[in-house]
């Protein structure tokens, strides 16, 4: 009986632990699974539209077309096509950006904490680079990108990417998430709800360094 049981143990550990350390988005249980913006029930994830209602436009979208306006604080903007505008991604586990950057346009250290992302720089020059969290070693990995060059950004590290050529520049994403979710670490870290004491603490600066970098991210 114990070797029973210890069978079991270890196909539990070599079937299931990989599943929740390396999976993203579950895989779909149907063909397609169109994404209902008018359903009310609430689940993890996006209800499906009726697959009467379901046309070949909810597998189509031109979200991604246009430039988008970098007349912004960071001189860049990030055009998203995830299941909230473009509901035929719905199930599949992935989704797409387009990343415009103006001379000098950052797209600030940020992470997505339900993607790896794949970018693809198709004008301009880029330095780029994530942060990886082994223990308590912050390596950084960082390398300059050309027309035509892909890299790949792990799920969940720190990432950025900046415009370093002479020009715009413009790049494509591809996500492993419906709905990779962001969070850029400046905004979410220095606002006014979180006490000035934390991040005296934790960033090793004075009070009115902390007042000063709070003030560039109220609205």
């Amino acid at each position: 009986m114990n070797s029973v049981w210890a069978a079991l143990a270890v196909l539990l550990v070599v079937g299931v632990v990989p599943r929740f350390t390396t999976a993203a988005d579950e895989d779909p249980l149907q063909d397609f699974c169109v994404a209902d913006p008018q359903a009310a029930v609430t689940i993890n994830g996006v209800t499906c539209k009726p697959a009467a209602q379901v046309t070949v436009d909810d597998f189509k979208t031109d979200v991604l077309k246009n430039r988008g306006n970098t007349a912004n604080a960071n001189n860049a903007v990030v055009t998203a096509a995830n299941v909230f505008n473009f509901g035929g991604l719905n199930t599949f586990g992935i989704s797409a950006v387009r990343i415009d950057y103006a001379k000098g346009g950052i797209n600030p250290p940020h992470i997505h904490p339900r993607a790896t992302e794949i970018l693809f720089v198709l004008e301009g020059e880029l330095y780029v680079g994530f942060v990886s969290s082994n223990g308590t070693v912050n390596t950084l990995f960082a390398t300059y990108l050309k027309k035509g060059d892909l890299f790949v950004f792990p799920r969940g590290l720190v990432h950025f990417q900046l415009n370093v050529g002479k020009g715009d520049a413009f790049a494509f994403g591809a996500l492993s998430s419906q709905n990779p979710g962001v969070q850029q670490i400046a905004p979410a870290l220095f606002q006014p709800d979180i006490k000035d004491e934390v991040l005296e603490k934790g960033f090793r600066i004075d009070r009115w360094i902390v007042d000063k970098i709070q003030a560039k991210f109220r609205p």
